[in-house]
């Protein structure tokens, strides 16, 4: 399998309803609770790319361009967006689906980095030589 059959394999795709539990005084979805399924779904996707121990080492840049309102889905999608030699960056997008029409819209974006470790915890080089 080449790099590009390697990331496109690795991305990965979550879906969600959004409950009232989840949601603040606005009732819309927590920034929070977002952020965490963001960093839920980039680590799925790290570790589908690596195979190896992941963990997350940064977040940065997470846009929050629309509010997610109790009562739609939420589709969030991670893909691999750049690979270092012990690290990795995903590009996470959380789109809004409103449950009974087609409408879908982007609502947040966000980056990711992790890092692969063996099983000392030390950094780990993701790509072998071959791949």
């Amino acid at each position: 399998m080449n790099l590009e059959e390697r990331i496109q394999e690795s991305e990965t795709h979550i879906f969600k309803a959004v409950f009232p539990n989840t949601t603040n005084h606005y009732d819309t979805l927590f920034g929070g609770t977002a952020m965490h399924l963001m960093d839920e779904v980039a680590f799925i996707t790290a570790t589908r790319f690596t195979r190896k121990r992941c963990v997350t080492v940064s977040s940065d840049r997470i846009d929050f361009k629309q509010p997610i309102p109790a009562g739609t889905i939420i589709e969030l999608i991670g893909k691999v967006s750049k690979i270092g030699n012990t690290s990795l960056d995903v590009k996470v997008e959380i789109f809004i689906e409103e449950m009974y029409t087609d409408k879908r819209q982007k609502a947040i974006t966000g980056n990711f980095t992790f890092v692969a470790l063996d099983e000392n915890k030390k950094p780990v080089k993701i790509l072998n030589s071959n791949t």
